[in-house]
């Protein structure tokens, strides 16, 4: 299978099943205990039907979107993902490059495997910075200011992952970094011969944002235990507060899943929220994004930059967040299952067809800009 025969994201996905060994692949393929809510990520939007406008008059297409003081040609956005060196050597630089090339908005993750610093100093492409709550207050004020010496656009803090869910497809292969897998799992790493030697022949890999805090070598923090033994469970709102305004930027909080939250993020003066339940990957069974997209938007989408992520895999999807009043859509599976595929090649391609999928559905639905998507374009079953 080449990279020319994706069209769509199941290509991307079995091509990147091809080229990964099965631990890696599984780590970015499953979720969380049954993996219920990963699944209905997805089969949301098949209970939302679009309704077209014919006659519109539609030539040109505008798809810009203003988010959190940014404007973005494309209103999909490469959401921030870890350990991306592992899917492809070129990691976080393939995807910033296909995200400048787009004009879209990029994140850098805490568990990155590049520097936010190398990021923002080789692309210029509007720059997230997704951060996590250590139990070292003094840790957590060091990272915040490292993000603001770098030129970080939006400071987002992760608000689901107090602790890690659990991801059973991981344990059944030993998957952790570093590496203590079991032999089944071994044996998917032999069997993908151009993985290893692309692995030890390119840059070392790392963690840039953490190196000096999590042993890579296997000592008393591995990644494995980073959720549990770093991060801190005890972050309530007024931890949030305080990082808000010593920020003093634009801050945005991913994991929001309630009406409640989202009030409450407006309330210390957030600027953005991410709808999202962490891909299925926390608690399974809680409500996809979707599911809680419009009922979020009426509440608070006057006074804050709503933004969604979860199962998103066509056009058609991203149509149909942006009709119930998200300003962007995030992607992560979609684009790394093509980074492990093809490397940058593989993420310009899978934005490609995107792109061209959402200008496509734009004017079958009569739609000449992203503003003009209202309720009435959407029914719902």
């Amino acid at each position: 299978m080449l990279l020319k025969q994706c069209y769509n994201f199941h290509d991307f996905r079995k091509l990147a099943r091809k080229r990964l060994p099965g631990p890696i692949f599984n780590y970015i393929d499953g979720g969380a205990d049954d993996e219920v809510t990963l699944r209905r990520n997805t089969e949301a939007f098949n209970q939302c039907d679009l309704v077209p406008r014919v006659l519109q008059g539609v030539k040109d297409i505008d798809l810009s979107v203003d988010v959190m003081g940014t404007k973005l040609q494309l209103p999909v956005y490469c959401s921030p993902t870890a350990l991306q060196r592992l899917f492809h050597h070129q990691g976080e630089y393939a995807v910033a490059a296909a995200a400048e090339k787009f004009g879209t908005m990029f994140g850098v993750s805490s568990l990155g495997t590049v520097s936010m610093e190398d990021i923002a100093q080789q692309f210029n492409t509007p720059q997230v910075y997704q951060f996590y709550f250590h139990k070292d207050r003094g840790l957590n004020n060091a990272m915040m200011e490292r993000a603001k010496a770098s030129g970080i656009d939006i400071m987002m803090l992760t608000v689901d992952s107090i602790t890690g869910g659990n991801r059973e497809r991981d344990l059944r292969t030993g998957f952790s970094i570093p590496f203590r897998l079991n032999l089944a799992g071994l044996w998917q790493f032999v069997s993908k011969p151009m993985w290893g030697i692309n692995y030890v022949t390119h840059e070392k890999f790392s963690l840039p944002q953490l190196q000096a805090h999590v042993d890579m070598g296997g000592g008393t923090s591995s990644i494995g235990d980073y959720f549990t033994n770093m991060l801190d469970p005890s972050m309530d709102w007024d931890d949030v507060a305080d990082m808000v305004k010593r920020w003093d930027g634009q801050f945005c909080l991913k994991g929001i899943m309630s009406v409640e939250d989202a009030k409450k993020a407006v309330d210390i003066g957030c600027t953005g929220i991410v709808i999202s339940n962490h891909g299925g990957r926390q608690l399974d069974g809680s409500r996809s994004s979707f599911d809680h997209l419009a009922e979020i938007v009426d509440a608070v989408g006057d006074q804050i930059d709503v933004l969604f992520d979860g199962g998103v895999q066509r056009g058609t999807h991203v149509l149909k967040a942006l009709a119930l009043g998200a300003k962007a859509v995030g992607v992560g599976r979609m684009y790394l299952y093509a980074l492990a595929a093809a490397g940058q090649p593989g993420v310009e391609r899978a934005l490609t067809l995107m792109k061209a999928e959402i200008e496509r559905d734009m004017r079958l639905m009569g739609c000449h800009s992203v503003s003009e998507l209202q309720r009435n374009h959407v029914r719902f079953r």
